[in-house]
């Protein structure tokens, strides 16, 4: 399996399966002499970890991380940064029955036809537990962007969502269990959610992120182009069916008098339609992306589907599930866009005189 490093200089890769004996990674090409948090890290696991609300999988992992190699006297040494995280809550039986069977838009025909087998333990490498690794990798990658904030939260939960008169506030993101900066809004989908896990189904929503303080001149004009990175980093998170920045699609159907950002004397612009980047490259304005995630497709009703051999046969989801996954999300879509600002970052660096 090729595929499991992310970035140009500043690098992880992860490895491990959900139902294995752990996970981890590398995380090479970060700067020497950075202080790290390790308190700061384990609180940014602990976001993603599943069993800490009412409307996530109830699997009980402490997520609990053990650096390896390359931190030494609470700063990093330029080497390569080596850590585990154990599995400690696996529930492997609750797979048996899927053993020879095909859930419905998993990736569980797909990895047998490619090849030839595959772990039914939770999905193995395809399972989201790997996005642990990712929000590791992205929390060393904060605490080298100190001055940069990552604000990513939940913008909607199926059709419920924050409207433009909704009043926003980054302080209520982590107060509430589905992580929305609008208090009532916030009550009204973790009651939907509660409603959709009771009737057995799913759904899906949209996790919103504004980058502040990003620095002029990030990102490659041609193939590296910043929002094309950020879009490869967000659609590589699991269950993600979209990505737009700044205007989005709503851009498409305005016409250039009222779309184009005008400049301030200063180099600022007036408004923000192109959502922090021109010509692929940061402008020093607030970076503004939607990432959108599809309803989970375990569940726990009967759908037909087929087995190994391509006969039809009907199942129905057994286990530890989340009805809605963006609440878990959050961390995870900052992570990896701290990732792709570190890595344009350290690009920067080798390109100027």
């Amino acid at each position: 399996m090729a595929g499991n490093s992310f970035g140009t200089i500043f690098k992880v890769t992860t490895f491990g399966e959900s139902h294995g004996k752990a996970i981890g990674g590398i995380i090479d090409g970060c700067p020497s002499g950075v202080e790290i948090d390790l308190e700061a890290i384990q609180n940014e696991l602990n976001r993603r970890k599943p069993g800490q609300s009412k409307i996530v999988t109830q699997r009980k992992e402490p997520d609990t991380i053990e650096f390896l190699s390359g931190i030494f006297e609470g700063k990093t040494t330029g080497t390569s940064i080596g850590f585990v995280i154990e599995n400690t809550n696996q529930k492997s039986k609750d797979y048996g029955h899927i053993k020879d069977v095909y859930r419905p838009s998993h990736a569980d025909y797909t990895y047998d036809q490619k090849y030839g087998n595959r772990d039914y333990r939770g999905g193995g490498r395809s399972s989201a537990r790997e996005t642990a690794c990712r929000v590791v990798a992205g929390a060393v990658a904060k605490q080298f962007l100190k001055s940069i904030q990552f604000h990513a939260y939940v913008s909607s939960v199926g059709k419920i969502q924050l409207e433009e008169t909704d009043a926003i506030d980054f302080a209520e993101i982590e107060k509430n269990p589905v992580r929305c900066p609008n208090a009532e809004k916030a009550s009204e989908m973790e009651t939907y959610i509660k409603q959709i896990r009771k009737e057995g189904d799913t759904v899906g929503g949209v996790v919103s992120c504004v980058i502040k303080n990003v620095p002029v001149g990030l990102g490659e004009p041609v193939f590296d182009k910043l929002h094309a990175q950020l879009g490869k980093a967000m659609l590589s998170i699991n269950a993600v069916k979209g990505f737009e920045y700044g205007s989005g699609f709503e851009g498409a159907q305005m016409r250039g008098s009222e779309h184009n950002d005008h400049f301030n004397e200063d180099g600022s612009t007036k408004t923000n339609f192109s959502g922090g980047v021109q010509g692929g490259i940061s402008n020093g304005m607030d970076i503004h992306f939607k990432v959108a995630f599809k309803p989970v497709a375990t569940l726990m009703q009967k759908q037909e589907t087929i087995n190994s051999q391509g006969e039809k046969v009907e199942m129905e989801g057994k286990g530890r599930h989340d009805p809605c996954v963006v609440p878990r999300a959050v961390p995870i879509v900052e992570a990896m866009a701290a990732l792709v600002i570190a890595d344009f970052l350290l690009i920067n660096r080798t390109t100027k005189a």
